[in-house]
């Protein structure tokens, strides 16, 4: 039987834990970005900290250092240009210089009659309120994005604020990380086996999110957006910034965007622009995928297509752009650590012997 001082550790042990988290809540943001830089980084600190004769401190400052000049500061920039083009956008489509519905009706004009006619068999033969609908879908999209822009300039206290924290938090992580992860793996009331491969997935699923995903996000978005700037559409920088955001869901990807785009082409009569576009979107974007996410994530977190999809929409619902993250780790956690009860009852480990009886 467990002492009655034990309940009431483990009691105010979960209590203090809820309300740190509580406190805390406000910048889970920076803390979770804080703690994927650090599971991200820090092979390389580890290298610069062998480099440096074990300076830890200095290691983790230049790889603070180094996150600002090829992370932070390329993203804003590209942040601000994306803000330009999409108020640039919606102030086109107020102003009737931009009409996406009219867009919209010649291609449905330019399709085949059997394709009229399924449309017609799903309920969308209504052009001019398909037309309607998906006009005003888009100009809402315009809208939220030149108001987050608005948004993000009236909050920039606050987000300064995140960054630093991310930052600071960081540092220190990095710093160190090797008295930490001892420190969190003493605490795990697990079995040293369970408890490392546990910490092991963790970190591999981690590593495998931010490189694989969002470096071949990166690739897909900034391949279209350059083709589309080259074929002379609109706004390619905020096409290119859809497309990425796009491509972290598999089996989706950039192609809900670029090939949409070349059957207006098409249907419009440019027919060259359309070919080379569906080519390009083929042979280029689509083959970014599958050359290099093999490479920057490997064998070792291989999750069904399915639950990666799943989990990403999922996580991105519930915690919006940090969901992308989010999601899929929380994914390969629930599936390791069934796979861990699986093998403990395979085992017996949940088997309990039978008293022996009187006499």
């Amino acid at each position: 039987m467990r002492s009655f001082e034990d309940r009431v550790l483990l009691v105010l042990l979960v209590a203090i834990t809820l309300t740190l988290g509580w406190i805390l809540l406000p910048f889970y943001g920076a803390v979770l970005w804080g703690l994927v830089g650090a599971v991200v980084f820090a092979p390389l600190h580890r290298r610069l900290a062998r480099s440096m004769h074990g300076r830890d401190g200095l290691a983790a400052a230049v790889v603070v250092l180094l996150v600002v000049l090829i992370v932070i500061i390329p993203l804003s920039l590209i942040g601000a240009a994306l803000a330009q083009q999409a108020t640039g956008v919606y102030a086109q489509a107020q102003s009737g210089q931009l009409d996406i519905g009219q867009y919209f009706q010649k291609m449905m004009e330019a399709l085949p009659t059997w394709v009229v006619d399924l449309l017609n068999r799903f309920g969308l033969g209504s052009l001019a309120g398909l037309k309607d609908r998906l006009s005003a879908v888009l100009l809402r999209g315009s809208q939220m994005i030149a108001g987050q822009a608005l948004n993000i300039g009236q909050g920039t206290f606050e987000f300064f604020v995140n960054l630093f924290l991310m930052l600071y938090l960081l540092f220190f992580l990095l710093r160190d990380q090797d008295a930490l992860s001892e420190r969190i793996a003493t605490a795990i009331p697990l079995r040293t086996e369970q408890r490392n491969a546990l910490l092991h997935k963790f970190t591999v699923v981690i590593r495998a999110t931010v490189k694989g995903n969002l470096v071949v996000a990166l690739a897909q978005g900034a391949l279209g957006g350059l083709i589309f700037w080259f074929l002379g559409i609109t706004a390619p920088l905020l096409w290119a910034v859809v497309m990425a955001f796009l491509s972290l869901l598999p089996a989706v990807g950039a192609g809900l965007v670029w090939f949409p785009v070349a059957l207006y082409l098409l249907a419009t009569g440019a027919i060259w622009h359309g070919v080379i576009l569906i080519a390009y979107g083929a042979l280029v974007i689509g083959l970014v995928d599958n050359l290099l996410r093999p490479i920057l994530v490997g064998q070792d977190t291989k999750m069904p297509d399915y639950v990666v999809l799943i989990s990403t929409l999922g996580g991105i619902e519930a915690f919006g752009l940090n969901g992308f993250i989010i999601g899929p780790a929380m994914a390969a956690m629930f599936i390791a650590i069934w796979s861990m009860f699986s093998d403990a009852r395979r085992d017996g480990a949940f088997v309990q012997e039978t008293p022996p009886g009187p006499g």
